[in-house]
């Protein structure tokens, strides 16, 4: 297995921007000594609320300048925010900074608040991610200048000044449940995965599908299929549960749009958990109407709180039945006192990692 540290850069009340990130920075330090494989962020937008992370590439370039081992990037750029040729270029500068340790996450957005602002259709948003795949070969190709004609993306004669290190490009990433999209990630030699909403019966077959398209498209090595919940480790099941069982409830609140006048916070989670109804996803919708009930997240293993002894065991069971080889652990949700934090994120390098590096959940 391998393991990450990924976060949302929640906002924290009583913390400037400046002052968070100075703690994101200590949380990524700490990781770089111990055992983790890599550090990943969001990109949101447009809400002082909830996620104070909208530029992946300079979380990149800064958890760089701070490590010295840690893979990082993006879990991902919005691909449609992005003129294609600046995004290429700028996914090229920062592998060339971190010295060919980037990860390159892509995602085409599932939030349409971040596209109004933008001037951008919310609705055209799956083709142009997919069709950069095979723009960013061609900017990284031999030839330059390259040209590029696609059905979303035209450029003619464009010369990449700076190419990444890594060849051709970073290992890309792209999160998605979709069947189609998966198997065009299978296809292209794409890693992928899930959030904590989409329940983990569901994914497995859809996970093992994926890695038996994967092998007849002939990739020799094992695709990383990633799967992300709150994670919090203590000296004791007691002590674990007593510190983060009701902040672990709390850890996703900045998903809810904000409140309305007179709106209580049930209707909210109400509202919230009826657009996945329409979706057709009614596992995904019970879990996010249940996203703040500690009682349901932890009879379902939805957030791993307790001894290295515990959370390694329930991680163990979660990667088989749920068909992921690589945890994306989010250690830093709602109010968790920085102490508290910082002994979860060495517990988990010490004593969680170790124990199980050498599992192959398939």
């Amino acid at each position: 297995m391998k393991f990450a540290h990924f976060s949302h850069v929640w906002m924290k009340p009583g913390m400037t921007p400046h002052q968070r990130y100075e703690q994101l920075w200590r949380e990524l330090q700490l990781c770089d000594t111990l055992d983790y494989d890599y550090s990943f962020c969001v990109e949101h937008h447009f809400r002082p609320d909830e996620s104070w992370m909208s530029s992946p590439s300079l979380y990149a370039v800064g958890a760089g300048a701070r490590t010295k081992r840690l893979r990082i990037g993006p879990m991902g750029y919005i691909v449609p925010l992005y003129h294609p040729l600046r995004l290429v270029e700028e996914i090229a500068i920062v592998d060339q900074m971190l010295n060919g340790r980037m990860e390159l996450g892509l995602v085409p957005g599932i939030n349409a608040a971040y596209f109004t602002p933008f001037g951008l259709d919310y609705g055209f948003r799956k083709s142009p991610t997919l069709e950069f795949i095979a723009y960013m070969k061609a900017a990284y190709g031999d030839k330059q200048p390259f040209s590029f004609h696609g059905d979303n993306h035209n450029t003619d004669s464009a010369e990449i000044s700076v190419q990444p290190v890594q060849k051709p490009h970073p290992d890309v990433w792209m999160q998605s449940r979709d069947p189609e999209t998966l198997e065009f990630c299978a296809r292209n030699g794409i890693n992928t995965g899930y959030f904590i909403a989409y329940p983990r019966q569901d994914a497995a077959p859809r996970y093992a599908k994926f890695y038996e398209d994967w092998k007849k498209a002939g990739w020799k090595r094992k695709p990383n299929i990633a799967y992300s919940i709150p994670v919090y480790v203590d000296e004791t099941d007691e002590k674990a549960l007593q510190v983060a069982r009701i902040r672990a409830s709390r850890a996703y609140e900045g998903f809810l749009p904000p409140a309305q006048p007179g709106e209580t916070f049930e209707e909210r989670v109400s509202t919230y958990a009826s657009k996945f109804i329409g979706r057709n996803e009614p596992g995904a919708a019970q879990i996010m109407a249940n996203i703040f009930n500690p009682d349901y997240l932890l009879e379902n293993d939805l957030v791993l709180i307790g001894s290295p002894e515990t959370v390694t065991r329930k991680l163990r069971h979660a990667a088989q039945s749920g068909h992921f080889n690589t945890f994306l652990g989010e250690f830093n949700f709602s109010d968790l006192p920085e102490d508290d934090l910082m002994r979860s994120i060495r517990l988990f390098g010490e004593k969680v990692i170790p124990a199980l590096r050498g599992f192959e959940p398939f």
